[in-house]
């Protein structure tokens, strides 16, 4: 019994330590970020969001923060805008806490144990001044126009300022914009006035052309039933005439008289189509100035957005030119280099050539000196003999076209006229001599002397 009693203490202990550490440990559902505070060991608070961390009992505590979102209704009156020009926005906003770690941190530092309805009250505080903000800096135009940027600014600046307090904006609904002044109904009423017009324009051109398809239909008509009666009457009249000449009288008294009943007939629709035209053209005439003015607008319109598409068009084509100018110069530097290459490769291929060439001339060079007996000049005479032949005719093309009708020698009566010539020829030409000399070659002495 002795023993069992402390092992129950041991038991119970443990059992009450493992249920305290059980206590402790905290999860943390999908739609709330758990905070702990106290002494974390980093920041002023540590965040978890779906997940679940133990706390440390004396030293640290917790809390939660709801994620679920939050509506506000924010009903904006008198706000300036940049014309000065005072609107109402009534609007819907959707908050909440943000999960991201920077926004749960500063939700854990701003509105920790606040309540929904604070939470709220702060942050339709906060939008209101924003979009105060917002509509200061737009006209009444872009804001009844372009909701689209105004929500775009809306969501920038509200969005900033709320993520400061750790809270995320979800969704923004402007449901009007109204001013008190009827701004923004009269841009409507002239939309509207606009559309008429055009719309009138139109109707207008179609009764034109139905007037003048009836126009011509009526003339068509008149014609041939004024064709059909003349020749009706002519036909009455030709019998008349050929059954009694003594009608003939009548006849054209009657004639003359459905011919002057024609020419008032016709000159009172001739007068009555003239009205008719003359009221057709004035209303023409406003529809025209209508649709001039409209054309005005679209043409305004239409110039604006070409110049925008030329600016982007113009942005396109640069850099494609600079794209082509780059391919290009990358084609070049590979052409230059595949050039290079072609041309290294035929010098070497030249060179090797030489250099087979040179070495062929120097071992029969070297081959000539040996059957010299070792005598270099020898070599070079017997090379020199190898082209005699080709040096004199050479030197007998030079000279074949000359033509001499007779050579004569004076002499001093010594007998020696022919050979003294020939002597002080040979002598008389410095290249010639010092050739003959430099290869070895001997002339005879009569020559030479």
């Amino acid at each position: 019994m002795s023993i069992a009693l402390p092992i129950l203490v041991v038991i119970a202990l443990f059992l009450m330590l493992l249920w305290f550490f059980i206590s402790r440990y905290r999860r943390c559902p999908s739609d709330k970020i758990l905070v702990i505070y106290g002494k974390t060991g980093k920041g002023s608070a540590n965040c978890i969001h779906g997940g679940a961390a133990f706390v440390w009992p004396v030293i640290q505590d917790y809390q939660y923060l709801d994620l679920q979102p939050m509506s506000i209704d924010v009903n904006l009156q008198d706000a300036l805008s940049k014309q000065n020009i005072r609107v109402s926005v009534p609007a819907q906003f959707t908050v909440a806490i943000g999960n991201e770690p920077a926004l749960m941190q500063a939700a854990a530092e701003r509105v920790l144990g606040m309540s929904k309805d604070s939470i709220r009250s702060l942050s339709h505080d906060i939008i209101m001044g924003q979009m105060r903000l917002v509509i200061a800096n737009m006209d009444i135009e872009e804001l009844n126009s372009d909701r689209d940027k105004f929500v775009t600014a809306v969501y920038e600046h509200v969005g900033d300022e709320l993520h400061k307090i750790g809270l995320s904006l979800i969704n923004v609904n402007v449901t009007d914009i109204h001013d008190e002044s009827g701004y923004i109904k009269a841009l409507g009423q002239e939309a509207a006035a606009k559309a008429i017009n055009e719309a009138k324009v139109k109707v207008a051109r179609e009764e034109r052309t139905g007037a003048i398809g009836q126009a011509e239909a009526d003339k068509e008509r008149r014609t041939q039933v004024a064709a059909a009666n003349s020749a009706a009457e002519i036909g009455e009249k030709n019998a008349q005439a050929d059954a009694t000449k003594g009608k003939n009288l009548a006849d054209v008294q009657i004639a003359l008289s459905d011919t002057d009943r024609r020419q008032k007939v016709a000159e009172a629709n001739k007068n009555a189509e003239v009205t008719e035209k003359t009221a057709e053209a004035e209303a023409q005439k406003a529809a025209y100035r209508a649709q001039t003015e409209a054309e005005e607008a679209r043409k305004e319109r239409e110039l604006a957005a070409r110049r925008a598409n030329e600016v982007v068009q113009s942005q396109i084509d640069k850099e494609k030119t600079v794209i082509a100018a780059e391919a290009e110069a990358e084609r070049n530097r590979k052409v230059a280099e595949g050039e290079a290459s072609a041309v290294l490769a035929r010098y070497q291929a030249e060179a090797e050539g030489l250099r087979k060439v040179l070495d062929a001339q120097a071992a029969g060079f070297q081959k000539l000196v040996d059957a010299a007996d070792g005598n270099p000049q020898a070599a070079i005479g017997l090379l020199l003999v190898d082209k005699i032949p080709q040096l004199a005719k050479t030197q007998a093309d030079a000279i074949k076209n000359i033509k001499f009708d007779k050579i004569t020698v004076f002499d001093g009566g010594d007998g020696q006229g022919a050979s003294g010539f020939l002597s002080g020829l040979f002598k008389s030409i410095p290249a010639l001599s010092e050739f003959m000399n430099q290869s070895g070659l001997n002339l005879p002495e009569y020559l030479a002397k």
